[in-house]
């Protein structure tokens, strides 16, 4: 970290961070992004982050897919309620992000999400890359 330039070399309390390799080097490798598998990492009980910041926010993990069908010739989305609730609020997204009644976020589609909006405001910065299509467009047509 004392060369990445983000960190300060000179700065005495550098020696007291772990180096980013070191500390994800027992998680569950991908061969993308971080190269963390996130999901897998926390059903394996290898990390247990934070759900909430206030103390009094109640967490409620939702275990419910949603399949999102307007995604053109790909392959359908599925959107598991679950892996996310275990990790962020429903606050965190709705409704700022998205509509909680179904068909309620109408005009999302990838142009936004590349753009950082929707999906895209988690997915490729803290989360897997945008680049791994398929494991959103996971729900093949009949």
């Amino acid at each position: 970290m004392a060369k990445d330039g983000v960190h300060d070399p000179a700065n005495p309390a550098i020696k007291l961070l772990q180096e980013p390799a070191e500390a994800l080097a027992k998680l569950p490798p991908d061969a993308v992004g971080n190269r963390v598998r996130w999901v897998q990492a926390l059903e394996q009980g290898l990390i247990a982050p934070r759900t909430n910041i206030l103390p009094d926010t109640k967490i409620k993990v939702l275990d419910q897919d949603v399949i999102m069908p307007r995604t053109g010739e790909m392959p359908m989305v599925r959107f598991p309620h679950k892996q996310h609730t275990e990790w962020l609020d429903c606050s965190n997204c709705h409704e700022q992000l998205f509509k909680s009644k179904a068909g309620g976020t109408k005009q999302m589609n990838m142009f936004q999400i590349l753009q950082g909006e929707y999906c895209g405001v988690c997915h490729g910065a803290v989360s897997f890359p945008l680049t791994e299509c398929k494991r959103c467009h996971s729900v093949e047509r009949k």
